[in-house]
């Protein structure tokens, strides 16, 4: 199958799953012809398949509940119920039970090709080794959520820049277009804002890549003479179950979370409603410090390396969830030959590469 079969494959899948927003999905066609990270981002449902295919070994590695679409840019922050600010992964739209090495092997190639495009600039062994010695260091340790208070200063720095400024973030939010949710949905949103907040308009948002020409609606709200806001996006099955033609597959976005060693988001809910279509909405709160992290976002390339050992410590945060099958995890890690990562990520992204070429044309 090529890259255009998978494409259109997928997208009838969504459209009998959902009630697809087709200009999103054509705004998606156009950023998968710009460059190879957002070709990357873009095309999970074909990254499964040629992993596979590509990575015959590690797609026989131990599996446990994975994130799947991992990549450099799916790292953000939010405020726990303490009020202190939490970096880590953000998205987990994809997630299902799939072999470990997905995830590091995703997140390695995505920052070898965010490098083609001049957002980083490492070396494919230096990317390779950062990403594993940060995984492998969390394994040992248990995890540890990445608290933004007392700690880590140089990644608050990221959280808290001018692009974070409240100003900005609200002025944005303000010219996003009118839309009249389903009443389903502004239910579920009206439930999720806090109590005594009068709604002042409905909107829609696109956003991201990969779950483009899935609906999502904000409901824009006043609550104690200031403006506060939620999200409501469509959730479908993962990529990874339906490359294998499991249509039907669980969600497991709410599993891998709330097994995670995380300090969880308090305004994130998955409300999932087997037998529907969708099958269920994702609500989140939005605000200027909950949000994704941007590689542009660095105040400087020279914490590239650092941010790299932290995604992968994160990455571990949320395969300790999978408590029976960490062991197993860390054998396999420790039989591995030096440079597996490396060697992985460098094919996958030539892989990525040909298909980019081949969309193109």
């Amino acid at each position: 199958m090529t890259v255009k079969q998978a494409t259109e494959a997928y997208e009838d899948f969504m459209r009998t799953s959902l009630p697809v927003v087709e200009a999103d999905l054509a705004f998606k066609h156009e950023q998968m012809h710009k460059g190879l990270f957002p070709f990357l981002r873009s095309t999970f449902y074909r990254w499964c398949p040629l992993f596979r295919e590509i990575c015959p070994a590690l797609a026989a590695a131990p599996a446990l509940l994975a994130v799947g679409d991992l990549h450099v840019e799916n790292f953000g922050t939010w405020r726990d119920c303490e009020g202190r600010l939490i970096w880590g992964i953000n998205d987990v739209d994809e997630a299902q039970e799939m072999p470990f090495a997905i995830d590091l092997v995703r997140l390695a190639t995505s920052a070898l090709l965010a490098a083609q495009e001049s957002k980083q600039s490492l070396a494919a062994e230096d990317v390779a080794a950062a990403i594993v010695t940060g995984y492998a260091e969390g394994l040992q340790r248990g995890g540890r959520p990445f608290v933004l208070e007392e700690e880590h200063g140089w990644l608050r720095g990221l959280a808290t820049g001018a692009l974070r400024d409240p100003t900005v973030f609200w002025a944005k939010i303000d010219r996003l277009p009118d839309a009249l949710p389903p009443a389903r949905v502004t239910a579920l949103l009206s439930t999720h804002l806090p109590a005594g907040a009068t709604v002042t308009r409905y909107a829609s948002r696109v956003a991201g890549l990969g779950s483009l020409g899935r609906p999502r609606y904000l409901a824009l709200a006043d609550y104690a003479g200031a403006a506060v806001t939620r999200e409501a996006k469509a959730m479908l099955p993962s990529a990874w179950a339906w490359s294998q033609g499991q249509v039907q597959a669980p969600l497991c976005c709410d599993a891998i979370l709330r097994q995670a060693v995380r300090c969880a988001d308090p305004w994130l809910s998955f409300e999932i409603a087997a037998g529907q279509r969708p099958a269920g909405w994702v609500i989140r709160r939005l605000a200027p410090h909950c949000s994704r992290v941007e590689l542009i976002d660095l105040p400087s390339r020279k914490d590239d390396q650092h941010l790299l050992r932290a995604m992968g410590f994160e990455t571990a945060n949320l395969h300790l969830g999978s408590k029976g099958r960490v062991d197993a995890v860390r054998q396999d890690l420790t039989g591995r030959k030096p440079h597996w990562l490396s060697h992985a990520a460098a094919a996958m992204a030539a892989a990525t590469e040909a298909d980019w070429l081949s969309w193109k044309a």
